[in-house]
C-alpha cells in the first residue's frame, strides 16, 4: 500500500470464499458491503461451490471487506477465505454475476 497525502492508493483484492456460500444471499450481501465501503468489482458463484469476489479500492476498505467475507451474511457458513492483492482496475459499480 502506498500512502500519498494521507490517502491510500486504490488496489485490487481477489478472494475465494468456501463453505455454505451459495443459495444464502452471499453475493447480494457482499455487494451491499462493498458499496457501503465505496468499492467496485463483482461477486460470482463458481462451479465448485465457492464464491469469487474481486474488489477494487483503498486497502483499508478492502481489508474491511475481507474481514466481513470471513463471516458473511447470517445463513452462510464460511469455512475458508483465500485472498491476494493485485493491481487496481477501474470498474464502475459492484455486480453479482
Amino acid at each position: 500500500m502506498v500512502q500519498q497525502e494521507g490517502k491510500a492508493d486504490p488496489i485490487g483484492l481477489r478472494c475465494l470464499v468456501a463453505g455454505r456460500v451459495q443459495g444464502v444471499f452471499f453475493r447480494a450481501s457482499t455487494r451491499e458491503q462493498a458499496l457501503r465501503l465505496g468499492l467496485t468489482g463483482y461477486a460470482r458463484n463458481l462451479p465448485d461451490g465457492r464464491v469469487e469476489v474481486l474488489a477494487f479500492g483503498p486497502a483499508p476498505a478492502l481489508d474491511q471487506l475481507r474481514d466481513w467475507l470471513r463471516v458473511g451474511p447470517p445463513h452462510a457458513q464460511v469455512t475458508a477465505v483465500t485472498s491476494e492483492f493485485g493491481p487496481y482496475q477501474s470498474l464502475s459499480g459492484f455486480s453479482t454475476r
